[in-house]
Order: C-alpha cells, then sequence, then structure tokens
C-alpha cells in the first residue's frame, strides 16, 4: 500500500512531511507534493507531520480525491526528489481549506 498527497496540498506544499520519510518518496512541484507509490513503504510518518490534512492511505483517499492516486503516480517518476524541509509557499495558510484545486496545479518539473 501507498499514501497519497491530495488537493488541499496544491498551493501550500508545506515540506514538514519530507523529513521524516525515511526512504525519500516524496517528489516537488512548483505548487504540489506527490509520493512515489513505488518507492512508499507505508509507514504513516508523513501523515500527522502534514499540517493541512492532505496525506491518506491510498484505501482511505477521501470521497472525490480518487484521481489523486494517478496524479501521484503520474508526476512521481517527472519531478525531483525532496527530502529536506523547505518553507510553505507564501501564501499557504489562504489556500488550507480551499475546494477545488486541481485546475491550479503546475505539472510542470521544478528547477
Amino acid at each position: 500500500m501507498t499514501h497519497v498527497v491530495t488537493e488541499n496540498c496544491i498551493n501550500c506544499k508545506h515540506t514538514d512531511c519530507v523529513e521524516v520519510c525515511p526512504v525519500d518518496c516524496f517528489h516537488e512541484g512548483p505548487n504540489f507534493l506527490v509520493i512515489d507509490p513505488e518507492s512508499c513503504i507505508d509507514c504513516t510518518l508523513c501523515v500527522a507531520e502534514c499540517p493541512v490534512g492532505a496525506i491518506y492511505p491510498e484505501d482511505d483517499v477521501p470521497g472525490g480525491q480518487e484521481h489523486f492516486l494517478a496524479i501521484n503516480a503520474e508526476l512521481a517518476p517527472q519531478w525531483p526528489v525532496i527530502d529536506r524541509k523547505k518553507p510553505a509557499l507564501p501564501d499557504a495558510k489562504q489556500w488550507d481549506g480551499v475546494p477545488d484545486k486541481l485546475k491550479l496545479l503546475i505539472r510542470e518539473a521544478t528547477g
């Protein structure tokens, strides 16, 4: 089983989760993080570290967020690994809990 980063991470991108990951399965895009399902060992450490509650076990992804399983799997190989905490996006607090953010997801890889 893997864990999945869901919509509430978009435009927040807190990175508390990456520091506790023992296998470096997080990948960073411009305004979102994803978990590589091939690397995730289902340790659950990241779930409690996410300040916006955006990480779920794949079997517990909230209804309407299931498409994030495919998004995480698609983008992880395209984006670089992130293994150190960075500051969240400047307006992260404003975006926490805002619905329908998928259209804001930037898919291009970070520099």
